[in-house]
């Protein structure tokens, strides 16, 4: 909202580039945006909808009935410029609001929570649809969302904010591999958390010592994250070298298709969960209450503070 101009920062400055424009109007910033619900004029032609901010701005119609086509074939809508906002589809509808947001060429288009109404198979073609214009484009995109796959699907950099501050700003890989708070591991991607002792330069767990890829930093309440995808089950009777064990049994087997979320007891006490993939080549599962070993490779073994610094 403060980018877009509807809401006044109660202190510092905005700049896009060089430029001041923590008191411009929203209409003189140069900004698109796509709202969550499309805001789409119903009463509006798809071509009626795409041509409204050029006429704001005094296009010419030649130019304006250049750039509506242009734009269409962009969000790969040719042909459905006459049809009517409710004769379209919500992906449809979601690529309308998205060429509107593109036709006057902004500097930086908003999008807020874009795809949130649409279900999973469509939001996920939408995602990577969005991807390709934006590196077509190559115009600065600020994209707001809650769902954290999609985050990582998307974009460059993520920034994660929690109460109102930044917690860490990274490129997708970075937030996700090595997150630097519990909150940050807890909110992008699904984890478990144990906690640790810090010796010197020694991690211990339950009293044992934990192998990590570099010494462990400094940290209050340290825990180490444990993220499903990243514990491997044991066979039986594999010795597991050169990983961190944790032992204990099996209390839930979820089967979710392409792998199975299997949650365990740790003889510790606490519950975790790893995900064996769908594969032939994968160790038999155990029942039910039965004993299961679980290594974590060095290299995955993250510890965080427990509260942000």
């Amino acid at each position: 909202m403060v980018l877009a101009g509807f809401t006044r920062p109660d202190s510092g400055r905005l700049t896009f580039g060089d430029a001041d424009i923590t008191l411009a109007a929203p209409h003189k910033r140069g900004v698109g945006m796509v709202f969550q619900n499309y805001a789409l004029f119903p009463h509006m032609s798809v071509n009626g909808n795409l041509a409204y901010p050029l006429k704001l701005r005094s296009v010419s119609r030649s130019d304006v009935e250049s750039r509506v086509s242009r734009a269409l074939d962009m969000v790969h809508l040719q042909g459905f410029g006459d049809r009517q906002v409710d004769q379209l589809s919500g992906g449809q509808r979601q690529r309308v609001a998205l060429a509107r947001a593109i036709i006057f060429e902004p500097r930086i288009l908003l999008m807020d929570e874009p795809l949130s109404a649409l279900d999973k198979k469509l939001r996920e073609e939408m995602q990577i649809e969005v991807r390709h214009l934006h590196q077509r484009l190559g115009m600065t995109t600020v994209y707001v969302t809650h769902d954290q796959r999609e985050a990582l699907t998307m974009s460059d950099r993520v920034a994660v904010i929690d109460h109102g501050r930044f917690r860490q700003i990274g490129r997708p890989r970075e937030i996700y591999e090595r997150p630097q708070t519990r909150f940050i591991a807890a909110f992008i991607g699904e984890s478990h958390f144990l906690p640790v002792t810090l010796r010197g330069d020694a991690a211990l767990l339950g009293g044992q010592p934990l192998m990590l890829a570099s010494k462990p930093a400094a940290m209050a309440a340290p825990l180490l994250v444990l993220r499903p995808e990243k514990l491997r089950v044991l066979a039986p009777g594999e010795a597991g070298a050169g990983l961190n064990l944790l032992r204990g049994r099996v209390t839930e087997l979820v089967y979710q298709g392409e792998s199975t979320l299997v949650y365990v007891d740790l003889d510790s006490g606490q519950r975790v969960a790893a995900r064996q993939a769908a594969s032939a080549s994968a160790p038999p599962l155990p029942e039910i209450g039965g004993a299961i070993a679980l290594g974590l490779a060095p290299a995955d073994t993250i510890l965080v503070p427990d509260a942000p610094a």
